[in-house]
């Protein structure tokens, strides 16, 4: 039997591996990881720290099945093709991925490699081109799309490789697994509870997803779907497939509009306006409170980035894709379909997108879904001590209201930098504009 390499990427986990599995029933198994420079450009301390766990964790889940971890860095087509002529390596096993550098990068190392480079599709339940209407494309639409992600067969989960035991101060693959099990016992409540701010409602799935610690078909299997709370978090796991099917299709979506004539919208230069709202120094409580929890821990809930990003370019009538750039930097769970995705639904420009006239007033989302102030009191100290009501729009308490709570605004917390129904026609009359 040959010796096979598996080279991985965002598939850092032995459970469920098709890569991983098929080199294993083919010959001795060799494994690399390659510190790859120009991920590691975009990737920010929050990413780079759950990375390095996931490898840790990586390691030491293939020690135990005697493979040895390999972490080198440099260019993928330098380092691959030398080692795998190094090792006598027949073939190079990988899980594919949708990006446009995925894509240059795989063919390069496969011209110049001696041996055969095989794809499997270990990072989605479904692999693109398996989900498409009669016209053979992918729905620009969500639901027709998940109707028919549901009813396409499943491929069956990998086994004979044995994972580590799942624990909550295991790194990588074993706290992914936990999370799972964990996430299993609560799950039932989630379509309740998933966009309420002052508390753990949401899966925290999103990093393990991003670098395959957590197999998104063993999630499906765990998370059966057999109540409307399972029902409901599976569909946010198809919402997953769906942008990257769709960005296997156009990668041009990564700068462009899905629909063409919102390109054309004029978007307004406001380099103090972004810089506010990076900062969290907006005037709005919850939009600031989002922002600063996203600088601190590298994580929103979706509930927040719908709110912060239609703020950036609903109110502020910023080009989506300068937010979408921010939080590439920061998310601990950044994915370029996805980040790019919901930034495009966000912002009424993409596939299924909200319409161009559906614009969040944070006022209402910060009073609907934090109404106790507790995630904004957890974000923004220096409206801590005003009142539940108060707190979520300062600029409405009175003068000794504000001075009790030591609230100085334009001082020590910023006035909203815009006029919200202000903004929101101005944002109207662009984007009516940019339709013709």
């Amino acid at each position: 039997m040959s010796r096979q390499l598996v080279w991985f990427r965002k598939d850092l986990r032995v459970h469920d591996n098709p890569a991983l599995a098929a080199a294993a029933s083919s010959g001795e198994v060799s494994a690399l990881f390659v510190d790859d420079p120009v991920a590691r450009q975009t990737c920010g301390r929050h990413r780079r720290q759950f990375l390095d766990d996931a490898l840790a964790g990586l390691s030491t889940a293939l020690a135990a099945i005697d493979v040895e971890l390999t972490i080198a860095q440099g260019e993928p087509r330098d380092v691959v093709p030398r080692f795998a002529s190094t090792h006598d390596v027949s073939k190079i096993h990988v899980n594919n991925d949708v990006t446009p550098y995925s894509t240059r990068r795989d063919a390069a190392v496969a011209e110049a490699c001696e041996g055969e480079l095989v794809g499997h599709w270990g990072t989605l339940v479904q692999p693109p081109g398996a989900v498409v209407g009669t016209n053979g494309r992918v729905s620009q639409v969500f639901t027709p799309f998940y109707k028919r992600w549901v009813d396409t067969a499943q491929r069956a989960l990998c086994d004979g490789l044995q994972a580590p035991a799942a624990e909550r101060s295991g790194r990588g693959e074993a706290k992914a697994l936990h999370q799972l099990y964990e996430f299993a016992e609560r799950v039932d409540t989630y379509d309740d509870v998933r966009n309420e701010l002052d508390g753990a409602h949401t899966s925290h799935f999103g990093a393990a997803l991003k670098f395959g610690t957590l197999s998104p078909l063993l999630a499906i299997e765990v998370l059966d779907g057999t109540s409307h709370g399972r029902e409901a978090f599976i569909r946010q796991l198809a919402w997953r497939e769906w942008y990257a099917h769709l960005f296997w299709e156009n990668p041009k979506l990564t700068n462009s509009a899905m629909r063409p004539e919102y390109d054309r919208v004029q978007w307004r230069q406001d380099a103090e306006g972004l810089e506010a709202w990076k900062q969290g120094r907006t005037g709005y409580p919850v939009v600031d409170a989002a922002m600063r929890q996203l600088a601190e821990t590298g994580w929103m809930s979706n509930r927040m980035r719908m709110v912060a990003g239609s703020f950036l370019v609903k109110d502020l009538l910023i080009d989506w894709r300068l937010g979408e750039q921010h939080f590439r930097e920061l998310l601990v769970d950044y994915d370029l379909s996805q980040n790019v995705g919901n930034w495009q639904w966000v912002a009424g420009t993409g596939p299924d997108a909200a319409p161009y006239f559906r614009i969040m007033n944070p006022l209402s989302q910060s009073r609907r879904f934090d109404p106790s102030g507790e995630f904004i009191r957890s974000w923004v100290p220096e409206l801590a001590s005003l009142d539940d009501q108060s707190i979520h729009a300062p600029w409405e308490a009175g003068p000794l209201e504000l001075e009790a709570a030591g609230v100085r605004l334009g001082d020590n917390y910023p006035r909203p930098i815009v006029d919200h129904s202000e903004a929101r026609d101005r944002t109207l009359a662009a984007y009516k504009k940019a339709r013709g």
